[in-house]
């Protein structure tokens, strides 16, 4: 019963506002001091199937922390004013540690990928999911970073502060976010990487169809020529005219490929 008296009438001093930023189920990290409690919010990724943010609230008064149970829309006192916050952040930080493996595996498999000429076709589309989903992490993460300095500054002078415990919470949170950057930045690598190998083969490409067109043009003007419509034409009186004109369009052919050829080779002929 005194449990619960002590539970609504903390309810009851929680300003409007927020209670508000409690029931926010992606509510940015937030840190406020009050004259009757403390507010810490913190948000974090949850790396499942797909990426999800969600925050846990908590009221920290001189004796007591509460939890904020959203599916109930309660308070739920702790056993620990600060053994038992640290321990409920750091379950789902272990877990974003962990987790974020897969964006790590998924990168080098890319990476992996591009090295071998392989499945370059659906590079952009995962390229631009890892790039999403990691650049939300970055953010938030720096958010709930700085949160955490300011918790951690305001209660450090205190006796009953594991200062330790919420280091230890807040190097996790910074070695997640400095893995991030680095996925971060190897995606911008990798996208300079693919970007080159592309323009390789588009520069390959234009390359192989200036050849052809150098081979043909030649041929192009032989063909028109002889297709005008005007008496006088060379080879219109004989029986060999269709043989003469075809052995013209080879000579033609072959001086356009060693003229190529011998660009090619800079100048020198094997």
């Amino acid at each position: 019963m005194l449990k619960n008296n002590l539970i609504l009438d903390i309810k009851d001093s929680i300003d409007k506002l927020h209670l508000e930023d409690l029931k926010n189920e992606v509510h940015p990290s937030l840190f406020d001091v009050n004259d009757e409690y403390d507010l810490l919010i913190v948000r974090l990724p949850i790396v499942e199937d797909e990426l999800k943010f969600s925050s846990v609230g908590f009221i920290i008064t001189n004796e007591h922390s509460f939890l904020y149970d959203r599916n109930n829309d309660e308070l739920t006192k702790l056993d620990d004013k600060f053994i038992s916050t640290h321990n409920i952040l750091n379950n789902i930080i272990d877990k974003l540690l962990k987790a974020f493996e897969k964006y790590r595996d998924e990168i080098a498999d890319i990476e992996e990928d591009l090295y071998d000429n392989q499945n370059i076709n659906s590079f952009m589309k995962k390229w631009l999911e890892l790039k999403r989903d990691i650049l939300r992490i970055e953010r938030i993460l720096m958010h709930t970073e700085s949160t955490m300095d300011e918790m951690i500054s305001h209660y450090e002078s205190r006796d009953d502060f594991p200062i330790n415990n919420y280091m230890n919470l807040h190097e996790h949170i910074g070695r997640t976010l400095r893995s991030a950057t680095l996925q971060y930045s190897k995606l911008d690598y990798l996208y300079s990487f693919y970007t080159a190998r592309i323009n390789d083969k588009m520069n390959h490409l234009i390359y192989t169809l200036t050849i052809i067109s150098a081979i043909f043009l030649p041929l192009n003007l032989i063909v028109g020529f002889f297709g005008i419509n005007t008496s006088g034409l060379p080879f219109t009186d004989g029986t060999q005219g269709t043989l003469g004109v075809i052995s013209i369009i080879i000579v033609v052919s072959l001086l356009s490929v060693i003229i190529i050829n011998f660009v090619r080779k800079g100048g020198k002929f094997l």
